[in-house]
């Protein structure tokens, strides 16, 4: 079975075949992993899905609502847990997205509703399928995520850069990028 290259552990395996570039519409899920992307900055994936398990732990199983109400002290035990990332920038950064956030939901009736937008103007929310070769055939970012990272930033989301709302964009399926020789890739049978 043939998947694409940057899935050499178990881990990565896993969550390559159960999760990435599966269209994702659950905002629970849409916030984890705009708070999972942005701890991702500068770090390996690999990283992140090893600690993903004590961030839904300490983040509240990512519910925004309460994620938008942690203190300062909290925001500060968050940082002694050797369990996530421990970089003061980005569990903060997590604290005002959920608040941007939270305010998206309100304005649009659900940041599934805003974001997909990015990728799909109707409005229908199909994601882009991509048809790369090879793993260096995939961007780092696109017009999409640049626009989408602008947009995000003047609503006062942190940790949205164009790279990371790219990689947001194929994990929550808005972009399948699976490899055409994936067996995952829409031409393939299974995928």
């Amino acid at each position: 079975m043939t998947r694409c290259g940057w899935a050499k552990n178990e881990l990565a395996v896993r969550y390559h075949d159960e999760e990435w570039g599966r269209p994702v519409h659950d905002d629970r899920v849409l916030f984890e992993f705009l708070v999972l992307e942005g701890a991702q900055a500068g770090l390996s994936w690999d990283t992140i899905l090893k600690k993903r398990e004590r961030y839904r732990e300490v983040f509240a199983g990512f519910d925004p609502a309460r994620v938008a109400r942690f203190t300062a002290a909290r925001v500060e035990k968050l940082l002694q847990d050797p369990g996530i990332v421990r970089n003061r920038l980005k569990v903060e950064s997590a604290v005002t997205n959920a608040k941007v956030f939270l305010a998206v939901q309100k304005e649009f009736g659900s940041f599934d509703e805003y974001v997909w937008r990015f990728i799909d103007p109707t409005g229908e929310r199909r994601p882009r399928v991509n048809a790369w070769k090879g793993m260096g055939d995939v961007p780092a970012r696109t017009a999409e995520s640049d626009a989408m990272s602008k947009a995000l930033k003047q609503r006062g989301f942190r940790f949205v850069g164009s790279t990371i709302c790219y990689a947001f964009m194929q994990a929550v399926g808005m972009v399948d990028d699976h490899l055409v020789g994936c067996f995952l890739h829409p031409g393939q049978a299974g995928g």
